[in-house]
């Protein structure tokens, strides 16, 4: 696997289960500049719904997300 798009912040939630990846994420967009981005990396399967929503709803930008062997990637662009 290979970094599809430069980040400037990495959130680990592997191992946490809706609602936590999602959450874990809003905290850290929280913090960060309007523009930058950041990549989530998880391992709920309900994850890829939660952060398209969530991204559509928050009008951050989901700009790539990928998922191999059962771990979700998430390149959010903050609004």
């Amino acid at each position: 696997m290979t970094d599809a798009v430069a980040f400037d912040a990495e959130l680990d939630a592997c191992g946490l289960n809706c609602p936590l990846p999602l959450l874990k994420a809003k905290l850290e967009l929280n913090r960060m500049a309007s523009g930058a981005v950041l990549k989530v990396t998880a391992t709920d399967a309900g994850s890829q719904r939660d952060f398209r929503t969530f991204a559509r709803l928050a009008g951050h930008t989901l700009l790539h997300e990928e998922e191999a062997a059962g771990v979700y990637h998430y390149w959010l662009r903050k609004a």
